[in-house]
């Protein structure tokens, strides 16, 4: 499949070194992710996918806890600027939320999708400017990996092993190769890194 538009289908995940992007007390287990969030390295990596993305494809369950929390960050002149620019960011670009179960959406610029992450994304490429980014979503961002269709992949490795959880990476997915575009190395020995796809 060709596409004309030229658009960038990125992905946004933490890891911890064991490849858990939850611990094993389930999808809200962020525990061993906590300290290295609000670090420089991770501010700064978080402005680093979005500055070039004007769509953002999210699941449920993160659309809901990201719109719950992000739009008041937006207008507080005490938070850090980095979390005002991304907050901003999400608050205003398009977003595209994958769900079987939302039948409207309850936020500005959105619209509900019941279709495969896949189609929604050949879609997407298919019209507009600007990268596609799967805003932090594991689900979404697995899908598209099992079609090969993202690009490029934004993540940070966080120096703790959780021991159980769900990973990012399971058997089965296409053997593909990627180039290391970007590393930062934090004091907390958080990792951000970007990784383009070869094809």
């Amino acid at each position: 499949m060709t596409d004309s538009t030229g658009r960038k289908v990125t992905a946004n995940l933490s890891l911890t070194l064991d490849g858990r992007y939850n611990g094993p007390g389930g999808p809200g287990d962020f525990g061993a992710f906590a300290p290295y969030v609000t670090t420089e390295v991770a501010r700064n990596h978080m402005t680093r996918i979005w500055e070039n993305a004007t769509t953002a494809v999210l699941g449920r369950l993160n659309a809901e806890g990201f719109m719950g929390y992000w739009p008041p960050v937006a207008d507080d002149e005490n938070a850090d600027p980095r979390d005002r620019g991304y907050a901003t960011w999400l608050v205003g670009t398009e977003k595209v939320v994958l769900s079987t179960t939302l039948t409207e959406a309850p936020w500005e610029r959105t619209r509900v999708v019941n279709s495969p992450a896949a189609d929604v994304i050949a879609e997407l490429k298919a019209t507009g400017t600007g990268d596609i980014l799967l805003n932090s979503s594991a689900s979404v961002i697995k899908a598209v990996l099992a079609a090969d269709l993202l690009d490029r992949l934004y993540l940070m490795i966080f120096p703790e092993i959780a021991g159980g959880g769900q990973r990012l990476f399971d058997d089965g997915l296409p053997a593909s190769t990627w180039t290391l575009t970007h590393q930062e190395t934090g004091d907390l020995g958080e990792i951000a890194m970007v990784y383009d796809r070869v094809r």
